[in-house]
């Protein structure tokens, strides 16, 4: 049995339905900054439209999948960050939904049946402002950008620390 060292973090959303972007927004400023200095060879940087098709072949041989998405939250507080982590192949978190028509959940579920998840899978949600047609984010929705890379960025050096610890 092979052991899976990919890592796949993904952006989900619309650039052009502002708040919606912030997925996108999270991975260009990760994937610039992953080019500015070292970071794990195996690591792929993705936007996609959250299509359950396409989310699925983006982490289905990752070892660590990790998923940025806006979402919608009765009631909301725009610009807060929920992390939500797969368990036993089902998403347990805040009721909220995703922006898109299929969310991320109809994903995972897929995945599960079809025996396509990764090893393991983090999602960070952000509540959103404006889905409205346009660029650029919120004011709230900006202000999680960069503590939401921090995040993201510990989250793959947590991995990588339990990657090396199982060498040994």
């Amino acid at each position: 049995m092979r052991t899976r060292t990919r890592i796949a973090v993904i952006g989900v959303g619309n650039e052009f339905r502002r708040d919606d972007g912030v997925g996108w927004a999270v991975v260009e400023r990760l994937r610039k900054r992953a080019e500015a200095g070292p970071h794990h060879s195996d690591t792929v940087w993705a936007t996609c439209d959250g299509d359950p098709g396409r989310l699925i072949a983006l982490w289905e041989s990752a070892a660590l999948a990790v998923v940025v998405d806006a979402a919608h939250a009765h009631p909301g507080t725009p610009g807060r960050v929920h992390r939500l982590e797969l368990d036993a192949g089902r998403i347990d978190g805040p009721r909220s939904t995703s922006s898109h028509g299929l969310g991320l959940g109809e994903a995972v579920e897929l995945a599960r049946v079809l025996g396509l998840l990764p090893d393991h899978l983090v999602v960070y949600a952000v509540e959103g402002a404006d889905g409205s047609f346009g660029t650029g984010l919120s004011p709230a929705v900006a202000a999680a950008v960069d503590p939401l890379v921090t995040a993201v960025e510990d989250e793959l050096t947590r991995h990588q620390d339990e990657l090396a610890g199982g060498r040994s």
